[in-house]
């Protein structure tokens, strides 16, 4: 995806350096052990009742998983997918890092209620 192509992942997340990826390239980067990983070219969310986060103008929809938290933005298309270790909670407390990343998507009209 093109969007995805020119994002402007960050330095480091949480303290943590970024590692490689297999694959490399642009749509996706880690940083860390365990690997705080990020994702875009996720599909972008529909109108939800879920929660919704409001970091920066950016939403996230959290969905908790066994091992930690998966975020996904809320309002681009493509959406970016963020998957974040519980060993770094409370997960949340690194969206800011990804607020550059995601205001350089696309918006697709929906927005945090």
């Amino acid at each position: 995806m093109a969007a995805c192509a020119e994002l402007a992942w960050p330095t480091t997340v949480g303290g943590q350096a970024r590692v490689s990826t297999t694959p490399d390239g642009a749509a996706h980067a880690a940083w860390g052990e365990p690997a705080i990983i990020a994702r875009c070219g996720a599909a972008a969310l529909a109108p939800t009742e879920e929660p919704c986060i409001d970091v920066d103008s950016v939403g996230w929809i959290p969905e908790k998983l066994s091992d930690g938290t998966r975020f996904t933005t809320f309002g681009t298309d493509p959406a970016i997918e963020l998957l974040v270790p519980s060993t770094y909670a409370p997960e949340s407390l690194l969206l800011p890092a990804f607020t550059k990343a995601a205001k350089g998507l696309p918006p697709n009209g929906l927005e945090c209620r």
